[in-house]
């Protein structure tokens, strides 16, 4: 059992052989059986509705436009049945409250808390796609675990993470929740994710259900604007976005959430392929599948649905089990199913479904299962979460840029110009999506320097969208009185995140010329970048002789980057998202297709595929990022043919003076195929902690199945030849060839 687990684990006395709700096996219930046989149509609708917790607000409003009432009103409904889960709410009392009210019904079956809880609840870890850097599905489920365990402390039993979008256009604000352009990489956080949400048993009261998000290709959304449209091939459909998905309905994962987008002109929330014939069919998930925010309600909006009740009966024959805020199963599922609109044996199954997951996690045995005055106390923002989010913060830190050994500074660096509208800023820590977040908790940069001893002298110099009266002349001065300069610079938490498309992907004007004026005084530059998206860097920024994308790393921020500046922890994050040279790039990513007029490295690019103001290349691409040391890879054995399997090794070498951790990747190329195929793809990944010196060898299997491609309507694999890199990211490496048989 994890360091981080309640000393304590109380197991609820019920027990379901056999129930595996994301898998092909599920046992039926005699209980569940029972109570559906029992329930009116107005008590099955009433399972199948959820909506924001007002019994213990937080006090975010969720699309204000909408009235939630109250808790004195939400408790009434409550004891009607009229609602089957609350969401976003944490505590003892209101869970207290909430679910003594669920238990005076006729039926007595309790509610099941839900929460967004995408990076940590009270202690709040990296945005997910500042944790895709490092690289590393064990540090992603410690995380998740450790978010569980404070969860359930709170009362909450399930959560509506991971979000599993591959997003290839920064410019879309949600890029933030996801773990960034590669589906390889995604899939292997996504399931790290669902097994530290769920672990083996989800009726240990330390374990929450996860909830796959957005079903599906919701990072496809077009020109990165949330909420938009869609126009996606089937090949990339099912190569890059549904991908994930099947992996975390392999994992097991306990619930899906149907996406706001359409596909090929069928909004996702009432798309029958996608959510009954794809997911229930060829997938045989066998969970409940829950609807976006109104998203059921939003199918009228499509102009896919004529008016609510429309929009209830499509969405549910579709195959979304639970409507989310919009009122419409309860309002309109019992009329459809009298009318016979609606067949009971589907309002039967979507019924089952939701009882099967609050069976699953134990809430028939025990209503009041992670509802614990105790465990509020004692098992939230422990020690143990507070370290593991400054190592989870540290080990997502990207060095770009380290010109003339800048860093790690001196563990006596002199006069320190802490710079920038971030150095003092506790307000933009944690990022988005970490709305139940302790900002108690919150290190800024300048607490973390002070923390080590070190002075430091901090000046905003300038707001984060608009200048400071004076802020660049007092900015100036700080510099120019300094040995060296950290500039905090960036967006704040609200620049990312949902509803925070961007059309320039760039550092703010006024802290670009706060950037310009600091850099014209001829101090050395660390630039310390605080984001939620990959950025287009600019000017003083650019060319700033050492820059750290430290995004925002959760309630420890201040103290890993400290961590990372002072050379306690070398960093060895890689980018989870190419940083492109300008926002009119976008989408770019790093695993695209070729063309028949590529645009060669050197020499003319007059017609070919380009833009004029820069190269078909990233600054910075995927699976890039520096060290304090440096490592190579050498003596890399690939065997000529493949029939089924090969097995690639290499030795990879740390060639400097320090210890560090490289990510060494395997990355293929389809040479000639029936589909155009990417430049790269990535195929492999793995850690290696060398000491200054040391060499270790370092070994990929490559199965026939990694091979494969969407051909016409399924999967293919074809013979011939393929190029193979194990490398250090996305461009680097030396080229091998082997032949699949």
């Amino acid at each position: 059992m994890s360091h981080l687990d309640r000393r304590q684990v109380l197991k609820a006395s019920a027990t379901i052989a056999g129930l595996s709700l994301g898998g092909a096996a599920v046992a039926q219930s005699d209980r569940v059986e029972s109570l559906i046989a029992q329930m009116t149509p107005a008590e099955k609708a009433g399972q199948l509705s959820c909506f924001s917790d007002q019994i213990r607000p937080i006090g975010v409003p969720f699309n204000p436009g909408l009235a939630n009432g109250g808790a004195t009103e939400q408790l009434a409904r409550i004891r009607t049945g009229a609602i089957g889960m609350l969401f976003n709410g944490v505590g003892y009392a209101g869970a207290k409250a909430a679910q003594d009210a669920a238990m005076a019904t006729r039926l007595k079956i309790p509610l099941i808390f839900a929460g967004d809880v995408i990076h940590g609840l009270r202690t709040a870890y990296p945005l997910p796609i500042a944790e895709a850097c490092a690289f590393d599905p064990d540090l992603a489920m410690r995380t998740a675990r450790a978010a569980a365990l404070e969860s359930t402390a709170l009362g909450i039993h399930w959560t509506f993470a991971p979000m599993v979008d591959v997003a290839r256009d920064q410019r879309w604000g949600r890029v933030a929740e996801g773990s960034g352009e590669d589906p390889y990489l995604g899939i292997a956080l996504a399931k790290a994710r669902v097994k530290g949400f769920q672990g083996d048993d989800l009726r240990d009261p330390t374990r929450v259900a996860a909830c796959a998000k957005h079903f599906a290709a919701y990072g496809a959304v077009s020109g990165g604007q949330d909420y938009n449209f869609t126009e996606i091939s089937p090949a990339t459909l099912n190569e890059v976005h549904l991908a994930p998905f099947k992996a975390c309905v392999d994992a097991g994962v306990a619930t899906l959430m149907s996406a706001f987008n359409d596909i090929d002109g069928v909004p996702a929330s009432g798309n029958h392929w996608l959510m009954t014939d794809l997911l229930r069919g060829q997938w045989r998930f066998r969970g409940m599948v829950v609807g976006d925010y109104t998203a059921d309600e939003e199918l009228v909006a499509h102009g896919y649905a004529a008016d609510g009740r429309d929009a209830a009966k499509k969405a549910f024959l579709a195959g979304m089990d639970m409507a989310m805020q919009s009122n419409l199963f309860n309002l309109w599922l019992p009329d459809l199913v009298a009318k016979g609109e609606v067949p009971m044996a589907r309002l039967d199954e979507a019924v089952r479904r939701v009882l099967q997951l609050k069976e699953a996690i134990g809430l028939f045995a025990d209503p009041y299962r992670s509802v614990s005055a105790r465990a509020e106390r004692i098992s939230v923002s422990t020690p143990a979460m507070l370290k593991l989010s400054r190592e989870a913060g540290a080990r997502s830190i990207v060095m770009l840029k380290n010109e003339g050994a800048l860093l790690p500074l001196k563990k006596a660096p002199g006069r320190i110009a802490l710079i920038g509208p971030f150095g003092e800023d506790r307000q933009n820590v944690v990022g988005t999506w970490a709305f139940m977040a302790d900002e108690t908790l919150n290190v800024s940069i300048a607490q973390g320097l002070r923390a080590r001893g070190v002075s430091v002298t901090a000046v905003a110099g300038s707001g984060i969208e608009a200048p400071l009266p004076g802020g660049i002349a007092a900015a100036v001065a700080a510099a120019q009185a300094a040995d060296v300069v950290l500039l905090a610079i960036g967006e704040s938490q609200l620049m990312s995140g949902e509803a925070q498309a961007r059309t320039e992907i760039v550092v703010p004007t006024p802290q670009m010329a706060l950037a310009e004026a600091v850099a014209a005084t001829g101090k050395p530059v660390v630039v310390l970048l605080r984001h939620g998206r990959a950025l287009a860097l600019h000017g003083a920024v650019k060319d700033a002789p050492a820059i750290l994308a430290t995004w925002f790393l959760g309630s420890q921020s201040g103290h890993a980057i400290a961590d990372v500046l002072f050379g306690d922890v070398n960093p060895s994050a890689k980018l989870s998202a190419s940083f492109p040279n300008e926002s009119g790039q976008e989408p770019y990513f790093y695993n695209h297709k070729n063309t028949g007029r590529p645009a060669p490295d050197t020499g003319s690019q007059e017609y070919k595929s380009r833009y004029r103001e820069t190269k078909n290349e990233a600054l910075y691409p995927f699976g890039f990022g520096l060290s304090y040391t440096s490592f190579a890879v050498s003596a890399v054995s690939v065997p000529a043919r493949m029939t089924d399997r090969i097995e690639v090794s290499a030795t990879v070498t740390n060639t400097g003076a320090r210890d560090g951790d490289a990510v060494v990747q395997l990355y293929i190329h389809d040479r000639v195929a029936s589909r155009t195929r990417p430049v790269r793809e990535l195929k492999g990944f793995a850690r290696v902690s060398l000491k200054a010196g040391e060499s270790k060898p370092v070994r990929f299997a490559l199965a026939r199945e990694d091979l494969r491609f969407w051909g016409d309507g399924g999967w293919v694999v074809e013979p011939g030849m393929f190029d193979l890199w194990v490398a250090t990211s996305s461009v680097d490496g030396e080229k091998q060839a082997f032949e699949l048989m």
